[in-house]
């Protein structure tokens, strides 16, 4: 079961470094990212989001890969093999990009915005959907930054050793098991 963690920082540039390093352990095997989501809230109180999967594009690729395929298949019988695969993959590819477009993957989009909107201005949130993780090695990656936990799903104590890792309270010994 994948577990939530909203984690706070006082900088907006802030919640993007920790995610280019969540990034890092998941190269490293380390930790497995479903979702993230980076938010932002602008010194005049808008709120922006950054996705760290593109729905839209991986959509329009895909789409544009089978409608490629079926375009052919349908040129063949209609000897104009080329035709059927630019038509195709056109269609597939708007297909594609439509329904990416229209699906809400991993954390509820309204979730995020309502609690980025109780962020104070000129600061950001990094939001973090996590299957399994190998915790003590990510939690000592991560006591480098400087953050609050928001929200988690979590249950208490970790979510304590998550905090105590982000305002770098913890030894590394002492971090246990937030997943």
């Amino acid at each position: 079961m994948a577990e939530l963690m909203v984690i706070g920082f006082d900088t907006q540039q802030e919640a993007d470094r920790v995610l280019t390093e969540l990034r890092r352990l998941q190269q490293e095997y380390l930790i497995d990212l479903e979702d993230a989501v980076v938010a932002i809230r602008q010194p005049d109180g808008k709120v922006q989001l950054k996705q760290s999967i593109n729905l839209v594009g991986a959509g329009a690729a895909s789409g544009a890969l089978s409608g490629g395929f079926w375009g052919t298949l349908l040129g063949l019988l209609f000897l104009n093999p080329l035709a059927g695969f630019a038509i195709g993959g056109l269609a597939g590819a708007g297909a594609g990009a439509l329904s990416g477009s229209a699906i809400d993957y991993g954390i509820n989009d309204d979730f995020i915005r309502s609690l980025a909107g109780t962020l104070k201005p000129d600061s950001s949130a990094l939001f973090v959907l996590v299957r399994k993780a190998q915790p003590e090695k990510a939690l000592a990656e991560l006591s480098r930054f400087k953050g609050h936990v928001l929200r988690t799903s979590l249950s208490p104590e970790q979510e304590a050793r998550l905090q105590a890792a982000l305002s770098g309270t913890a030894s590394q010994s002492a971090a246990a098991s937030p997943t």
